[in-house]
């Protein structure tokens, strides 16, 4: 896979806005109805009180047995370097964390 990154150098310096995509396999098993609510939050930290970012809900259907995506572009503004975490959940499910790392621009 190309473009995948969990670490990217800030266009330039802080306070600076990021746009980065998050693309998300979701797979419906056989017994289940196939639709669904993919929510994603960014958040300044892991836990579920950090600064919330930005937010994405998205409907889905999936045929049962099968997979469908998601991408998610979030606008985030931040005003330091650092981690930014997308807490990501199908309908109200478990929140699986995936960070992303702003790092001081290259010179």
């Amino acid at each position: 896979m190309t473009g995948v990154f969990f670490s990217m150098a800030a266009p330039g310096p802080v306070p600076v806005t990021i746009e980065p995509h998050l693309m998300a396999l979701i797979y419906c098993q056989a017994h289940e109805n196939g639709s669904g609510v993919f929510e994603v939050i960014f958040r300044t930290g892991f836990d579920e009180e950090s600064l919330q970012l930005a937010r994405n809900v998205s409907p889905f259907t999936v045929e049962p047995g099968k997979f469908t995506y998601r991408l998610v572009r979030g606008a985030l503004e931040l005003t330091e370097y650092g981690a930014v975490f997308a807490h990501c959940r199908v309908d109200m499910g478990a929140w699986h964390i995936v960070p992303l790392a702003l790092l001081p621009p290259v010179v």
